[in-house]
């Protein structure tokens, strides 16, 4: 095991969370929020000792490290990341317990959204900028490991060679770099976007600055406590077309602007719009006491796993919960199964149909109908992605259940919980109070939170690498 590489790409992902205890720390100083400055010094200076120590000790090892050794990495930089991001929660006046700093702190690393807090207004201005930058900074390492270290050829369950990932070419050291850059870039521009397509929607600066970093990384943390508190109803229409921004490949508006084969780049986005289009005229003849912007926001939010709506209550909570599920593109922060994963088991399953009916039928193998095939191993991994789903819902639910919760709300938080989406009244479980649960069922939730990010199937590779020594 390569530890002294690890813990030196450790100390790359550390120093970030300098950078933003640094930018609270200017924003308490220029807002006079003098109480709260403590709090982002400390994380600020821990945060950049700890970086520095762990890159000097690493920085004469061999930095290339093994696929498990970058689930390891991934592992230690949710939890490293989560203790740093956890101290201004605990240090604050809220009287926070350590857990439950934590807890809030991988709800927002993992940009689930899951929260302690009851009455935001009540909070420190400096402390719901921090929870917004905390998922801002999450989804940001997610698409780092989603394109760098979750396309291994030899272990890509994740499937991403389907789908286009930008001009990076093959990853290898000397362009790691570059693409990591690249990712930066993209994300901080398409952040932007949000940023000021929110202010054209009169929503207020310091929200529009704190929503723009959540929505981005398809997060549940809202700078108030409803909705409707930050948007006029005539503007719901501009939350649709932000939220649909992070649910499509990071590269589709970077390439729509360039104009490099949109079409035959992104059909896997190209469709999902379609599927949403579709969707919304449907759910809007079926539920007449909902308008079509508010339907079109539940269900692009709820295939985002942002999660978060206007609507208060809802008959077809279910419906939302699958699409939830689903989840949005390969390559964008949304979790759950993925919609071209679905794509490649319906159109399996309809063939074997088609082929009992019609043996001699000539079966259309091609994902999208480009050029790319459909072969038994994307079949296999697409299933077995979706069977290791169903057993982390059994699992979590089994384990929800001994905390007095409902079988059935049980069932709807470990969806949300393994799909990183916040528990908003669009799923009927927005009274849940993560503060008065017990200790071991915050942690569980940790656990699954990140499993939803990583999947079950990374941590089972891991366990079985650490059972066999090869």
């Amino acid at each position: 095991m390569n530890y002294k590489a690890i813990l030196f790409y450790l100390g790359l992902f550390i120093f970030p969370l300098s950078g933003l205890s640094f930018l609270n720390i200017l924003y308490s100083t220029y807002f006079d929020y003098f109480l709260s400055i403590e709090s982002y010094t400390i994380t600020f200076f821990l945060t950049l000792v700890t970086g520095i120590f762990f890159y000097y000790y690493g920085k004469t090892s061999v930095k290339k490290i093994s696929f498990y050794e970058q689930l390891i990495l991934i592992i230690l930089v949710y939890f490293f990341s989560s203790f740093f991001i956890s101290l201004p929660y605990y240090l604050s006046n809220y009287q926070i317990t350590f857990v439950d700093s934590i807890f809030e702190s991988i709800s927002g690393l993992t940009s689930t959204g899951f929260s302690i807090f009851e009455n935001i207004k009540y909070l420190d201005p400096t402390l719901i900028l921090w929870r917004s930058s905390s998922q801002w900074i999450g989804g940001l390492y997610f698409l780092i490991f989603l394109i760098i270290i979750f396309s291994n050829n030899q272990y890509n369950f994740r499937l991403n060679h389907l789908v286009h990932t930008g001009n990076m070419g093959s990853f290898s050291k000397s362009n790691t770099k570059n693409i990591i850059f690249q990712i930066f870039i993209v994300y901080s521009l398409l952040t932007f976007l949000i940023f000021i397509i929110l202010n054209i929607g009169s929503v207020r600066l310091f929200n529009s600055l704190n929503l723009s970093m959540s929505i981005i990384s398809n997060g549940g943390f809202l700078p108030a406590n409803t909705l409707n508190q930050i948007f006029l109803k005539e503007n719901h229409y501009i939350l649709a077309i932000v939220l649909l921004i992070p649910t499509l490949n990071i590269f589709f508006l970077f390439n729509s602007y360039s104009k490099q084969k949109i079409i035959s780049n992104h059909q896997e986005d190209i469709f999902l719009i379609v599927f949403i289009s579709v969707l919304s005229l449907l759910m809007f003849y079926s539920f007449n006491d909902i308008g079509i912007s508010e339907i079109i926001i539940n269900i692009i939010s709820s295939i985002s796993n942002s999660g978060i709506s206007f609507t208060k209550s809802i008959d077809g909570s279910i419906i939302f919960i699958l699409l939830c599920a689903m989840g949005g593109t390969l390559i964008s922060n949304s979790s759950g199964i993925k919609f071209i994963r679905i794509y490649i088991l319906v159109k399996t399953a309809a063939a074997e149909i088609i082929k009992l009916v019609r043996p001699n039928n000539i079966f259309n193998n091609t994902i999208f109908y480009s050029q790319k095939k459909i072969d038994n191993q994307t079949i296999n991994l697409s299933f077995l992605i979706f069977i290791s789903f169903f057993i982390g819902i059994f699992i979590l639910s089994s384990i929800l259940i001994f905390d007095n919760i409902s079988f059935e709300n049980s069932f709807k938080l470990s969806i949300l919980t393994l799909t990183n989406t916040t528990n908003s009244s669009l799923y009927g479980v927005s009274d849940t109070n993560f503060s008065n649960l017990l200790t071991s069922t915050k942690l569980f939730l940790i656990i699954f939170m990140i499993i939803g990010k990583i999947e079950l199937i990374s941590v089972l590779i891991l366990i079985k690498k650490l059972l066999i020594k090869e």
